[in-house]
């Protein structure tokens, strides 16, 4: 089971990008999230609960399970959801962030004194070139700026929450981690949402099943997952991983969402695979 991790996450990951454009569409993307990990954090304190799990953190791990949480669910998520609201395509949006592994092989060798060897980088470019393949056709398309800056600042979180959860975050046991993580985000972005946007939500079908799927199988599920690559290999090998999402992502859409799929993101998909067999193989 363990050996299928990598794709789960792939697939739960990517999934979120197809039904946060149903989130924004009936909620600001603030509340959305603050609602979304209000959810959470209540879902894993019962499930430390029940698993007679560590809760209580000192000062210096509660610091550092909330700056993680920060990173990843505010700032991160944050980003994608507001460049989405702004009408930044799905498919820019994923491209951009998906720069990540490119950033976190810069970063691992300096940061976290990880080598990335010659083929690791090889598959990075083969992951990159592969995704730009893939959804290159929306660059093309009309950038909002702000939709730009947005989708930016969740790269460079998703980045530092990547490396973060490797240097300093592998020694807080996983569900406790889990629960500050969310906890801590729900605060931010309740912050946020209460001081910077108009805040609300409408509660129809297609929000209630979207931000149920987030809730359960990608914060729940797919981050979980995300964490225990992290601790267990490399920062640059598991952020590779990231370079399947955007085409996976244009794969549900073409099934989901009756989009459009071309031999060039057929092409791109595979290329990217490639890569990303490179860069993770042992």
């Amino acid at each position: 089971m363990i050996r299928l991790f990598p794709i789960l996450f792939i697939v739960l990951w990517a999934s979120a990008f197809v039904t946060s454009k149903a989130i924004v569409t009936d909620a600001s993307p603030f509340a959305a999230l603050s609602f979304r990990f209000g959810l959470v954090s209540v879902g894993f304190f019962l499930f430390c609960i029940f698993t007679n799990s560590k809760i209580i953190l000192s000062l210096n791990d509660f610091f550092r399970a909330s700056l993680i949480g920060i990173c990843f669910h505010s700032l991160y998520l944050g980003g994608v959801f507001y460049a989405i609201s702004e009408n930044l395509s799905v498919g820019t949006t994923a491209i951009i962030v998906s720069l990540q592994p490119i950033l976190t092989a810069i970063f691992a060798g300096p940061f976290l004194k990880e080598v990335v060897k010659w083929k690791q980088w090889i598959g990075i470019m083969l992951g990159f070139i592969g995704t730009l393949l893939v959804i290159g056709l929306d660059i093309g398309e009309s950038i909002p700026i702000i939709g730009l800056i947005a989708s930016l600042i969740g790269l460079t979180a998703i980045t530092s929450g990547t490396l973060l959860q490797r240097k300093i975050g592998g020694n807080i046991p996983l569900a406790t981690s889990n629960l500050y993580q969310a906890f801590s985000a729900f605060i931010f972005l309740l912050i946020i949402t209460t001081l910077f946007e108009k805040s609300f939500i409408n509660f129809s079908t297609n929000f209630i099943l979207s931000i149920g799927w987030q809730v359960i199988f990608v914060s729940f599920g797919a981050f979980t997952i995300l964490q225990y690559l992290i601790n267990t290999g490399t920062a640059s090998r598991t952020a590779t991983l990231f370079f399947l999402v955007p085409p996976v992502s244009v794969v549900m859409a073409w099934l989901f969402l009756n989009e459009k799929m071309t031999i060039v993101d057929i092409s791109g998909l595979t290329i990217a695979t490639l890569g990303v067999y490179i860069a993770t193989r042992k």
